[in-house]
């Protein structure tokens, strides 16, 4: 029966191996598939890796994230996730609740 470290060198030998191959196949698939860029005269656009119209820096903006509440100068908050503007920290601090800031829709 193998003892511990027997089997824990034999894992490591193992994972070595994994890696080894791991790299091997990332290396053949890239190779692969930079022929068949090459072949079929692909480009970036084609594969969805650049911007599709003109003038586009990239993704496409979201909306801004609607207000659901103001502060006492007219802030804008949404509510989402993240630290809470010192309006709102301030305005609970002194007892007061979101309810008292939400934006009537």
């Amino acid at each position: 029966m193998a003892t511990y470290l027997e089997l824990k060198q034999q894992a490591e030998k193992l994972l070595a191996q994994a890696e080894q191959m791991r790299e091997k196949e990332i290396a053949d698939t890239i190779a692969d598939v930079k022929e068949k860029i090459r072949l079929y005269g692909l480009t970036a656009q084609d594969l969805g890796l650049a911007p599709s119209g003109p003038g586009r820096a990239g993704r496409a903006k979201s909306a801004p994230a609607k207000v659901k509440y103001r502060g006492p100068n007219g802030e804008a908050w949404s509510g989402g996730r993240g630290r809470k503007p010192q309006w709102v920290t301030k305005a609970l601090q002194e007892g007061k609740s979101l309810e008292d800031f939400a934006v009537k829709q």
